[in-house]
Order: structure tokens, then C-alpha cells, then sequence
């Protein structure tokens, strides 16, 4: 889990890079389609885990990433990769609101009160964000709500399922959904679905994505599979370090201190969650 999320925050800078000279959906695109391309050749070892039951989750959860990354890509057009990815970590939050409906699980008033504290820090975090990036503030929060979704559908399928088929039936999916979208925006001009001829060196990071998508999600997937979701929480949380310091070191981005505030607020939420869910245990 710690090794995933030291990962991802690096795709999330090199997208940000990206975005400058090319449409975050095409971005998303490459994600998917490299991430597909790596996992092929464990097709053949693989062969007797192929067939597999509930097609329908394997689509949804390939459509839930696509539109995530999608979102959380967009988001990077104008802001910073940590006051980004902070926004975003209402996503435990959110998890906690779905898993009763979808996973039968009961939240006592003391976490949804948690959760209500949780989103407050989303707000201190997002008000100042709005007025400077506009619409651009809030889709981290959309992106936070797919991802919730789409770690649903992982606990679902890790149980029944090998990680690297989940991650290459995820992955075709979510290259057909975002294709589908390119093609349809990029006729209807929608500049975020924009089709480009990227050059060698975009294409190298392009790659990178998908590499990177590909092991940390992996990952994720091997850590569903072996520990409860609720112990691995926490470790979530562990993932702003990672933004932060690559946002710093490659981009010179530094959170403002609204951002701390929100994200203090935000974790100290995401913790006692964490905190009662072990002592209903």
C-alpha cells in the first residue's frame, strides 16, 4: 500500500507536466492504453484465472477510473498536484457514506459526523481554490466520488479474482470508455478530449503513466486482496507526501496555507473513522 502511494503521486506530476502542451484526456488515453499493454503478457501464465464472473463490475470499474483520472487530470490544468490530491482525500470519506449502501455496512452518528468535519476541510480548501481556478476546484471532489466507487467494485472482485486480471480487464475498459470520449469530444471540440500528434518525448511520458498506473494499482489491488479495507485507510493519508514533495521538486508548488488547514481537517476525520471502525471491531 505505502509503495503504491509513493508511486501515484509521481503519474499525477508528470500529467501535470502534460497538460500544458496536450489534453488531459488524451493523457488519460495513454494511462490506460500502456497500463493494458504491460499486463498482455500475462495472459498466458494467467490463462486458467481469464474467465471470470460479474463482467458488468470489470466494465464499471474501467469506466470509474477513465472518468477519475479524467476528472483528477482536468483538475491539474490549473492547480497544484497537492492542493489537488488534497480535495481528493475525501474520497475515505465518501467510502465510509457508500459502503452502506452497497457493502451492508453500518456508520454510527460519531463517523458520520466525521465525515461531516471531513468535508468542511474540503470546503477550506476549496473556497480559496474556487476563486482561483473556478470550476476547475471542484472536480477533484468528482474524481473522489468514482474513486470511492471504483474501491467498492475492488473489494468486490479482489476476493474472487487475480489482482493482474482485474487490472487488465480495468484497463480495456477504461481505454474503450476514454476512446469512445475522444472521439466523440474531439468532434464535438471539447478541448479536454482534443486529439494531438504527441512528439517522441511526450510519448516517452506517456509510457511513464501508464507504467506507473499499471504497478500502483497493482499494488492497490494485492493489498485489497490481503487486508481489510478499513485497516488500510489510514495509509491513504500517506499519499500528500508524496504530492507535496514532487509538486515542490519538480514544479516549484508549494500548498497555501488554507490547504494545510483543509488537510489537517481532512485527515484528523479520516483518522477517527478509521479510529471507530476498530473499535466496533
Amino acid at each position: 500500500m505505502l509503495a503504491a502511494l509513493v508511486l501515484l503521486p509521481l503519474m499525477d506530476v508528470i500529467a501535470k507536466y502534460l497538460t500544458s502542451s496536450m489534453a488531459s484526456g488524451q493523457i488519460v488515453w495513454s494511462r490506460m492504453l500502456f497500463q493494458s499493454l504491460f499486463l498482455l503478457p500475462f495472459l498466458y501464465p494467467l490463462r486458467q484465472h481469464l474467465i471470470v464472473s460479474q463482467w458488468h463490475l470489470f466494465a464499471i470499474r474501467g469506466v470509474l477510473i477513465a472518468t477519475a483520472t479524467l476528472f483528477f487530470f482536468t483538475s491539474l490544468i490549473k492547480m497544484p498536484v497537492a492542493d489537488t490530491l488534497a480535495i481528493f482525500f475525501v474520497e475515505p470519506l465518501l467510502l465510509t457514506l457508500l459502503s452502506p449502501i452497497f457493502l451492508d455496512e453500518k456508520i454510527g452518528i460519531r463517523r458520520l459526523i466525521a465525515v461531516i468535519v471531513g468535508f468542511i476541510g474540503a470546503l477550506v480548501i476549496i473556497q480559496p481554490s474556487a476563486k482561483a481556478f473556478g470550476v476547475y476546484a471542484v472536480l477533484p471532489l468528482g474524481a473522489a466520488f468514482c474513486f470511492a466507487l471504483y474501491l467498492i467494485i475492488t473489494r468486490k472482485l479482489a476476493q474472487k479474482s487475480h489482482a493482474v486480471i482485474i487490472q487488465l480487464y480495468t484497463g480495456i475498459a477504461g481505454f474503450l470508455t476514454i476512446s469512445a470520449a475522444m472521439l466523440i469530444g474531439n468532434t464535438a471540440g471539447f478541448s479536454i478530449l482534443q486529439i494531438s500528434s504527441p512528439t517522441p518525448e511526450q510519448w516517452g511520458w506517456m509510457v511513464l503513466i501508464g507504467a506507473i498506473g499499471c504497478v500502483g494499482h497493482l499494488l492497490l489491488v494485492y493489498a485489497f486482496s490481503f487486508v481489510d479495507a478499513s485497516s488500510l485507510a489510514p495509509f491513504h493519508y500517506f499519499e500528500i507526501v508524496g504530492a507535496v514533495f514532487f509538486g515542490w521538486y519538480f514544479l516549484t508548488d508549494i500548498p497555501a496555507l488554507s490547504t494545510w488547514l483543509g488537510i489537517a481537517i481532512i485527515f484528523g476525520s479520516g483518522l477517527y473513522v478509521y479510529h471507530r471502525e476498530k473499535v466496533l471491531a
